[in-house]
């Protein structure tokens, strides 16, 4: 499966988040070619701030493979992760992180652009066109 193939299966995520009125942000984690997370926003729902799909996508990727550290691992997520995302990627020592649409207000790249494992490969922009058309739209719907 291509990067496009597995952010398809984030912007899914992404569709579950916003049918629960959460800000609609989807992400997967894959390694040695399986999916081994799948996750969405879950603020609302947990009331609590720090249940972005990156932080939920992260705990049980580690669950799963029975470790804190997931160099082996890519993370796919529909949006550019927030600054705690990030350092949350950066602890895990991620493989490659995969982004869709950019986020210039809260994005780390803006606020902490050294926050990731230097080993980390970071591509940006697959289906960013799907994933901010989702986000306009929650948004929109909001106002």
């Amino acid at each position: 499966m291509t990067d496009t193939d597995y952010m398809k299966q984030a912007l899914i995520e992404a569709q579950k988040a916003y049918e629960q009125d959460e800000v609609p942000i989807g992400a997967v984690i894959v390694c040695k070619g399986r999916i081994i997370a799948r996750a969405h926003n879950l603020t609302e729902m947990l009331n609590d701030v720090t249940a972005h799909a990156e932080m939920q996508a992260i705990t049980a990727a580690a669950n799963n493979i029975g470790g804190k550290y997931l160099n082996d691992c890519t993370l796919y997520v529909t949006v550019e992760p927030c600054p705690m995302c990030a350092g949350a990627i950066g602890w895990s020592q991620l493989g490659k992180l995969v982004y869709g649409a950019e986020d210039e207000k809260r994005g780390y790249r803006r606020y902490a652009p050294d926050v990731l494992h230097p080993k980390t490969e970071v591509v940006s922009g697959v289906c960013a066109d799907e994933a901010t058309a989702l986000m306009k739209e929650f948004f929109k719907n909001k106002r």
